[in-house]
């Protein structure tokens, strides 16, 4: 299959890339720049452009790109990025998708969880309805851009992602480390959620964030992958389509299983008081609960590798 693929150098994309590659796919990537290589095509989401001729045989498109979500403190015109490089970026793709002499059949187009809001305790899945916040109106935009493809006749997949569980990132430092943890969704993330946290976590900085009794509904960067291949793959599913495994768990029940996995006695928690100094608007992310379960995947026969968390920290620190 012939795939072209957004955000490829992001924490999800770099990993999916080559992974899509093995199996004899041909991996087109769109680039930000003056394409340099024969598998790279440019475009340009804030001014609208496509390489349209390099696109030419393409049967899918994966749209991984937009703005880190906790890549910086929340500011008025940083959350317009983070707003704008997802509707944009979304608007700009399926208008290339369309204008294409044979259009692509499938668009999986990145979500993320954010979509429910904070659904405290109370667990969710593709019925949802939308919920309140920053987040969640933004992936309600993100996700209704893609519309003019489903009217096109394109198989339109919202991926909605959770926290990916990764290795960390060599170079971020203990402190970083702990402002960027919960972020998922996003494909520029390095180290995606839970790899910030096991610097911290070794060098017995960090233990639970606030209460600690906020799911996290996470997934194993190799069960990411995967299911977005097999998204890819099965024509038969469309719409929303949680990317998360099947046993969301809470913080506190993440820094235990963080601590038994690294080999720490004890880890100090990080006061509510504290993430709200350090994150402003973004702590209400952190410290807000989403339980969301995977009910297409695992209705539709996907497996995963990593069913419960310390599976998927025991994959990280592999990779570490």
């Amino acid at each position: 299959m012939k795939i072209a693929i957004t955000g490829a150098s992001g924490l999800i994309g770099s990993a999916l890339v080559p992974h899509l590659r093995a199996r004899g796919d041909d991996v087109i990537r769109l680039v930000r720049r003056p394409a340099t290589a024969p598998d790279e095509a440019s475009w340009d989401p804030n001014a609208g452009t496509v390489d349209l001729d390099a696109l030419a045989g393409v049967e899918a498109v994966v749209h991984l790109a937009g703005a880190g979500v906790g890549d910086h403190r929340w500011s008025d015109d940083y959350k317009k990025l983070i707003l704008d490089s997802r509707v944009n970026g979304t608007h700009t793709i399926v208008r290339a998708m369309i204008e294409l002499d044979l259009p692509p059949r499938a668009l999986i187009a990145g979500s993320a969880i954010g979509w429910y809001g904070d659904t405290g305790d109370h667990a969710v899945d593709e019925s949802a309805p939308a919920g309140t916040g920053f987040l969640a109106d933004v992936v309600r935009a993100w996700e209704a851009a893609a519309e003019p493809a489903i009217a096109a006749g394109i198989r339109v997949v919202h991926a909605r992602t959770g926290l990916v569980v990764s290795a960390p990132d060599s170079t971020m430092g203990p402190l970083v480390s702990i402002l960027k943890v919960a972020v998922g969704g996003t494909s520029s993330d390095s180290g995606g959620a839970f790899g910030p946290l096991i610097p911290s976590v070794r060098l017995n900085l960090a233990g639970r964030l606030g209460p600690g009794t906020q799911y996290w509904s996470w997934i194993s960067l190799r069960d990411e992958v995967n299911a977005l291949t097999f998204l890819l793959d099965n024509d038969d599913i469309s719409g929303p389509v949680n990317l998360t495994g099947p046993t969301p768990v809470t913080n506190a029940e993440v820094a235990e299983a963080l601590k038994q996995e690294i080999g720490r006695a004890w880890l100090p928690p990080i006061p509510t008081f504290a993430i709200k100094a350090l994150l402003g608007e973004f702590s209400i992310e952190v410290l807000g609960s989403t339980r969301v379960l995977p009910s297409v995947l695992t209705e539709t026969g996907f497996s995963f590798q990593d069913t419960t968390v310390e599976s998927a920290i025991r994959t990280a620190l592999e990779g570490s």
